[in-house]
């Protein structure tokens, strides 16, 4: 697929996430941490003009130059973002705008890459692939946002309808046993990867052993049961201040009715089905869970090293379920599903090099504070995701698909 055409099919899977929504759902922000909808549309739109259209395009008429002001994100060399937990007191520009706008950049990119010489082919593709994972990463944002914003609203609306039933039991959790010794992480340059994910380094593993598959809503209700968000032994310090802090007593979107346990879903409310993995957990959540059951969760290079001969297939965004599924197979399914924590901090490999100008912003300033997920989840597109792919947040973060699985010193 040549890369006019996967540009088409991106930008088209964008259109087919927000096609359910209604007028109102575009603009609601219901915390700084998410963006509205009309605002994904239209910052992923301006990735594409601001670093591909107006360096690299002659002639070209921005379709709003203040549009520079409002969907810049936070590239801070290329001028002042608006502020991010104001986006969602935007009305203007109206959600037909924005599908203008986004209309109007999709043809003049495709115009510039059907008319453009070999010279400036090699200039725009490698920023135009980069634009495209961003979009990408924003599908998955907008359908994480989209949860979060319907959650609020007391009706507890459904993004879409589903009204299956899993019935299947997971499988059972077994030990993958792996030999101390030097081992490789990191991409190895062959197709695309953030910068963030470079250079290919060695690094010794002593031995340790992963565990089969995540851990289960089922097994972590054990944890709540036997008094896991009131025990301080088992919570890093700023984890036992942020339950304190936030109240929590479960993972997010979940509610106890009469005894039973519900959660929250992109289909509205259901009764938790105890076989799926446990998702909407913080790091915070899931290191006090190992300490729990006498593990720990895997450092970041052991799950690459762990997962590395692994077939990269599971239940992605383009499934459509947006919810993890039961782990019924003998595989190890380490992508799909839900993110999960390592206890590895977000920081540089050995050597690693930012992006030139701007788009050096994109990964490396967040390099503090946040810790590594891996894998992929059920809204990760399959084709955005792999084995070296560094998903980082905040480690109180709830709201995105994260799990986790465990790990231990092999004894």
């Amino acid at each position: 697929m040549n890369i006019q055409s996967r540009f088409a099919k991106i930008r088209g899977f964008t259109d087919q996430i927000v096609a359910p929504l209604e007028a109102e759902d575009f603009i609601i922000q219901s915390t700084s941490d998410v963006s509205p909808a009309k605002w994904h549309l239209a910052h992923t739109t301006w990735f594409f003009e601001r670093f591909v259209l107006i360096p690299h395009a002659s002639n070209y008429q921005e379709f709003n130059p203040q549009f520079d002001h409002l969907f810049n994100s936070y590239y801070e060399t290329i001028g002042k973002p608006f502020a991010r937990p104001n986006r969602g007191l935007l009305s203007r520009p109206t959600i037909k705008e924005v599908v203008k706008y986004r209309k109007y950049v999709e043809e003049n990119i495709l115009n510039m890459l059907n008319q453009a010489d070999q010279e400036l082919i090699k200039k725009i593709e490698p920023i135009i692939e980069i634009g495209m994972n961003h979009e990408q990463q924003h599908q998955e944002l907008l359908l994480t946002d989209i949860k979060y914003n319907f959650s609020i609203n007391p009706l507890k609306p459904a993004y879409f309808n589903d009204s299956s039933h899993d019935d299947s039991y997971t499988s059972d959790m077994e030990w993958i046993h792996l030999e101390e010794g030097l081992v490789e992480i990191g991409h190895d340059g062959k197709g695309f990867a953030f910068d963030n994910e470079s250079p290919r380094h060695k690094v010794w593993l002593n031995a340790y052993s992963i565990a089969s598959r995540t851990v289960t809503n089922k097994e972590f209700i054990a944890f709540i049961e036997d008094g896991g968000y009131e025990k301080v032994q088992y919570w890093l310090s700023d984890g036992w201040s942020t339950l304190k802090k936030e109240g929590w007593e479960a993972p997010l979107y979940w509610e106890k009715k009469d005894g039973a346990w519900f959660y929250f879903t992109l289909s509205g409310m259901k009764e938790v089905n105890v076989n799926e993995p446990v998702t909407h957990i913080s790091y915070y959540e899931a290191d006090a869970y190992a300490r729990w059951a006498g593990k720990r969760l895997p450092t970041e290079a052991e799950w690459e090293h762990a997962f590395s001969n692994e077939e990269i297939e599971g239940n992605f965004a383009e499934s459509g379920n947006y919810h993890p599924v039961v782990k019924t197979d003998s595989n190890y399914n380490a992508f799909g599903n839900v993110w999960e924590w390592t206890m590895s901090p977000y920081s540089p490999y050995p050597g690693n090099k930012p992006l030139e100008g701007a788009l050096g912003e994109y990964n490396a300033k967040f390099m503090a504070n946040q810790m590594v997920l891996k894998g992929g989840s059920c809204v990760t597109p399959a084709s955005h995701i792999r084995l070296t792919y560094r998903n980082f947040f905040q480690p109180e973060k709830q709201w995105q698909f994260s799990g986790f699985r465990l790990a231990e010193d092999k004894k």
